[in-house]
């Protein structure tokens, strides 16, 4: 039976995050969670000794991470289902850090010569708020996907870093600026009985 006493027992044993050394998060590169899984390592003093491996989705991830200690995911307090990625696998992965930091300047984007005003808006959910009210919302995994689509011509425009709009040549129509973001570290391991 868990109690509350065993619980902050359990909290005061040794922190698993001296083990991590792989973290796993959103991709493709330029995402603001990549940008964030290397300001961690650099945090920790292990900057150029962490490895950090992108995937399309974090759910993705959850499925593929080994489970050996090693690895952890890092994931954004605006993530969306976070509550379900972490609820759905309390036994095998545990939240054990989280921090501060602003995000990759955002912005609106379009390719060059576009319309001022996308009809089209290619956008990762969490920042859909930022996707003008007149253009029609096509939700993608990561606002660094929604810089390649619109890149690639499927959007007139995006909500994106200005990273992946630069990337991209992309033109910037308008900036929201850095956005302060609770980043989250979630620990993989097998729970073993």
């Amino acid at each position: 039976m868990v109690t509350r006493e065993s619980v902050c027992a359990n909290s005061l044993s040794p922190s698993p995050i001296g083990e991590i050394r792989h973290l796993h998060t959103l991709g493709p590169t330029g995402t603001n969670l990549e940008a964030a899984a290397y300001e961690w390592f650099r945090r920790r003093g292990l900057e150029g000794q962490g490895r950090v491996t992108l995937h399309a989705t974090l759910e993705y991830a959850m499925e593929t991470v080994p489970r050996d200690g090693a690895h952890a995911l890092v994931a954004c307090a605006v993530y969306p289902e976070l509550h379900t990625l972490v609820f759905g696998n309390l036994r095998v992965c545990r939240m054990v850090d989280s921090f501060v930091w602003p995000t990759h300047e955002m912005v609106l984007a379009v390719a060059p010569g576009a319309r001022t005003e996308p009809r089209t808006v290619a956008t990762h959910p969490a920042p859909v708020g930022l996707v003008p009210p007149t253009s029609e919302r096509q939700l993608v995994t990561s606002n660094a996907q929604a810089a390649i689509d619109c890149a690639d011509g499927k959007t007139e425009g995006c909500v994106t870093t200005v990273v992946a709009a630069r990337a991209h040549g992309l033109r910037v129509l308008r900036s929201f600026g850095e956005v302060p973001m609770v980043y989250t570290v979630h620990h993989v391991r097998e729970d073993t009985p």
